[in-house]
């Protein structure tokens, strides 16, 4: 993929586009977003190196919003594995240093679900978290996994950490052959808060691929580990597995950033330990719990 000058992108899936209603993505939002993972206009490459490329694109409205691409090749884990990886949360607790609790919350079809995640932030940076609707698609020996946020009445807002805002956030995993793929990650992310823009360079030029450095060597380890945790749960793949209580789409709706607290971190300073990336968060390559 090559840098070029922008131009117009696919439409999105429908929470991009400004949708007030909650839905669960069709075949078309699917396809949409693989256009985007494999689109080449209108993105600008800001790293390349070991097989991990990230490339980013600017939204005109507003700068802020910047969408992000972080492309990985994985030459010895089979696409099934990653995709196992992306959603085993048991699993991700282990691998995952960043995160603080997860879990789902609900079912809403046997390919969408409504989760929390919550993590930490390099300080001194306010940690944050999200409810998102997920939903997910095998596509022959591809897969798409994708999600938005929501709001759920039982799960409000918390005083201690910053509700972000997931306006498209996701993965395309494309197997390039028996044992190896691609995996792109998407994402259009409010952080909320008041990032100083250092923060958002870093975590598009940093923080992206030392996490998907990261994933790569969970999914290197997660066949070993799966044999001994529940090796044949895997409610993604067989939904009559999912023991998640039923939740109806009535029930949430979409969540809009403009509608959260701002929480003021305009003040932070960037230290020399943060320029280096020693601040912790994702940019972590600690993976001594998998063992």
């Amino acid at each position: 993929m090559e840098q070029s000058a922008a131009s117009p992108e696919p439409p999105g899936p429908r929470p991009v586009l400004g949708r007030d209603s909650v839905q669960v993505p069709d075949d078309q939002d699917f396809r949409s977003f693989r256009s985007e993972c494999e689109a080449e206009a209108g993105w600008n490459l800001t790293y390349s190196k070991a097989g991990v490329s990230v490339w980013v694109q600017a939204v005109e409205m507003d700068r802020t919003l910047h969408k992000i691409k972080c492309r990985m090749e994985c030459r010895d884990v089979p696409a099934e594995t990653l995709y196992d990886v992306l959603h085993d949360i048991e699993y991700r607790k282990k691998w995952d240093s960043n995160v603080i609790e997860t879990f789902d919350i609900a079912r809403l079809t046997v390919n969408a679900d409504v989760g929390y995640y919550s993590w930490r932030c390099p300080k001194p940076l306010k940690n944050r978290d999200v409810i998102t609707l997920r939903s997910w698609l095998p596509m022959g020996t591809d897969y798409i996994i994708m999600n938005y946020s929501v709001k759920h009445p039982k799960y409000p807002p918390r005083k201690d950490l910053v509700r972000a805002v997931s306006i498209q956030t996701g993965y395309l995993i494309q197997s390039t052959g028996p044992k190896s793929c691609v995996i792109t990650y998407l994402a259009q992310v409010d952080p909320k808060g008041s990032l100083p823009k250092w923060v958002v360079n870093k975590s598009s030029q940093f923080l992206a691929p030392k996490a998907m450095k990261k994933m790569y060597k969970a999914c290197v380890k997660y066949p070993e580990w799966k044999q001994k945790h529940q090796p044949h749960f895997k409610p993604w793949l067989h939904p009559e597995q999912s023991s998640l209580p039923s939740l109806a789409l009535s029930e949430l709706s979409v969540q809009h950033a403009d509608s959260l607290e701002n929480i003021d971190e305009s003040s932070v300073a960037e230290s020399r330990e943060d320029r280096t990336g020693s601040a912790g968060g994702e940019g972590s390559d600690d993976d001594t719990s998998l063992t």
